[in-house]
């Protein structure tokens, strides 16, 4: 069965590379938000098997939106996109209950391990 896929950040072109990375490695993408509140919004609806999330976004944080997610659902399955410079977010973000992060520029191999080995050692 297909695994589901939810990308969340406020930059469209990192959903576009996250997409096109994760189509091709057989997974499909069932929603793309832009913001932390719409993306709590559309997990409630969805369920999807897989959240990739960005720490840095209006309205709600990731950070935000993690605890809200988890408080849902504490076995839901989340992905933390970062950029370099925000370790300390990182580290909160672990603690909070991420099961992995990709640090922005991302490789796509590093995207594909973090994707299989969430579902290789959780599901």
């Amino acid at each position: 069965m297909q695994k589901k896929v939810m990308l969340v950040d406020d930059a469209a072109i990192i959903r576009l590379i996250l997409r096109d990375i994760l189509t091709a490695c057989g997974y499909e993408v069932v929603a793309e938000c832009e913001t932390g509140r719409e993306a709590v919004e559309k997990y409630k609806e969805l369920k999807p098997d897989l959240v990739t999330l960005d720490i840095t976004m209006p309205e709600m944080s990731g950070l935000e939106a993690l605890n809200e997610i988890l408080k849902f659902d504490p076995q839901a399955k989340i992905v933390m996109v970062t950029a370099v410079d925000e370790k300390e977010s990182l580290i909160r973000a672990v603690k909070l209950g991420a099961s992995d992060y990709i640090v922005k520029p991302f490789e796509e191999e590093r995207v594909i391990a973090a994707v299989k080995n969430i579902f290789e050692t959780k599901s």
